[in-house]
């Protein structure tokens, strides 16, 4: 019988950008020099406003080569990267942390982004993790998605303190366990620092920020949370913020309270 042969294999194809500086699309390097939300980029983009190196592009995923001129309108956009900028907002009960309205809840980028002054509103802002739509207190935003990451890992340990109004009285021996560390159903939980305020009010503090994690801690020992207050995280809090309204951190209170080095501004 002939002897079959296997095609021969094409040769291994290299990505395109191996060995050079993959390029950023359009759209989000515009988003992240804070000319543009990412989605009025896009809208900008698909307008035919944005030229790289003279061209009109139209794509808002089209990649954009380092040393690329990029014009918006005709006026030369620098792409670099601005420093690390985070947002310490009060968050009120009643609004979802979430970028769309639900069940005609209102959410917290609504309640933000309307208050923004013409140099923070160009970036795009991410919340750093979530607070239930009844829960109120910190919550966090930034333009440098590193830093979400790096607040919302476990692994950095930062600190969240809550206040959880209870609908029991609590005692040291109830707490005790959340003190110990307890095993919730995703899982055991890291031991919280616990302290009793006063015959309805608890303080908790995490270094983990699992789905309801407060209220299903305290639920397990007979203390059932009525309202809940997320009152700092790391050395942020929102003691010095009416509800509602928020503030921009400072470089060392973002190194230093929040433990991150950031991306520092562009040299001159």
């Amino acid at each position: 019988m002939p002897r079959k042969y296997d095609k021969p294999k094409p040769p291994q194809q290299h990505q395109r950008w191996e060995g050079k500086e993959k390029p950023d699309w359009l759209s989000r390097a515009l988003a992240r020099a804070g000319v543009f939300p990412q989605k009025e980029a896009d809208d900008a983009i698909r307008a035919g406003r944005v030229t790289i190196n003279s061209r009109v592009a139209l794509m808002p995923l089209a990649p954009v080569p380092p040393g690329s001129v990029v014009r918006v309108d005709g006026k030369v956009i620098p792409l670099s990267a601005p420093a690390t900028r985070v947002l310490a907002f009060h968050k009120p009960a009643g609004v979802l942390s979430s970028t769309v309205s639900q069940h005609r809840t209102g959410t917290v980028f609504e309640v933000l982004l309307r208050q923004l002054p013409p140099d923070l509103a160009g970036y795009t802002w991410h919340a750093v993790g979530r607070l239930d739509v009844d829960s109120t207190g910190l919550l966090l935003f930034s333009n440098d998605d590193k830093f979400v990451a790096h607040a919302t890992s476990p692994d950095t340990q930062l600190p969240k303190r809550y206040v959880a109004t209870v609908f029991s009285t609590p005692d040291e021996a109830r707490v005790e366990p959340l003190r110990q560390g307890m095993t919730l159903d995703d899982g055991p939980a890291r031991p919280a620092i616990v302290r009793i305020r006063d015959e309805h009010t608890v303080e908790v503090t995490l270094t983990e920020g699992r789905h309801h994690q407060v209220k299903r801690m305290l639920g397990a020992v007979g203390l059932p949370v009525r309202a809940l207050h997320r009152e700092a995280v790391g050395g942020i809090d929102v003691l010095d913020i009416p509800e509602g309204t928020f503030r921009l951190l400072s470089d060392q209170e973002i190194q230093e309270g929040l433990r991150y080095s950031g991306r520092p501004p562009p040299s001159e």
